[in-house]
């Protein structure tokens, strides 16, 4: 029962965490805010929270939606699936192709600004008017969330906003430590493994219930 109750919390977590890790504009900036030791604080918190936001809309609005229909929670769950096999294999071509999984990191278009306002305005808009930021949260994490019943789902969104702070905040304060090691490609290979793991797994959990149900 124990371990029932905690899987809610640990799927959102690990759901979260892939989706955050995987390498984009979003993370770009925060890392580079970290390397430059610029407003880190304030950058990796209003990405939290922003993530935080969107991920709470998904899981109370859209997921409330889809729990209450089976049809669009079959489509939900199975694409949810899909999604996520595809993202991995991304994920697993990536580590194939490690010059590119890093020059996402050090390529930016937009340079931020010096100032305090400037850097939070910045993560804002990476945040928010970024299309694949309401795809991993509302639709995505939301739709899985939507499986569980309220209590649980709770417990699902805690753990995905989790991942987000830890993420960011540790990326933005470990960026100055770590930025000589992420310059080698062979690091970028193992997390793009990592993360289609993570994926892969996921997606078997999201599909292993309706499998077996079709098996009994």
């Amino acid at each position: 029962m124990a371990n029932f109750t905690w899987l809610p919390l640990l799927q959102g977590l690990g759901l979260s965490a892939g989706l955050i890790i995987a390498i984009g504009a979003q993370n770009a900036f925060v890392l580079r805010q970290g390397l430059k030791r610029r407003h880190m604080f304030a950058t990796a918190g209003v990405s939290s929270l922003a993530d935080a936001l969107l991920i709470t809309v998904g899981i109370a609005g859209l997921g409330t939606i889809i729990a209450g229909s089976v049809v669009l929670t079959g489509l939900a769950t199975w694409g949810g699936a899909i999604f996520l096999l595809y993202y991995g294999t991304r994920s697993f071509k990536a580590a194939l192709t490690p010059a590119d999984a890093s020059g996402l990191v050090v390529e930016t278009d937009q340079q931020p600004s010096t100032t305090l306002y400037g850097s939070v305005l910045a993560a804002i808009g990476f945040s928010l008017l970024n299309p694949h930021a309401y795809l991993d949260t509302v639709v995505l994490i939301g739709s899985v969330g939507a499986k569980y019943p309220d209590s649980e789902r709770i417990l699902f969104g805690v753990g995905a906003v989790t991942a987000s702070f830890v993420w960011f905040f540790g990326l933005a304060y470990g960026a100055a430590r770590l930025s000589k090691l992420f310059e080698r490609p062979s690091v970028w290979r193992i997390l793009d493994i990592i993360i289609g793991c993570i994926m892969w797994a996921i997606a078997a959990s999201l599909i292993w219930e309706p499998v077996s149900n079709l098996l009994v």
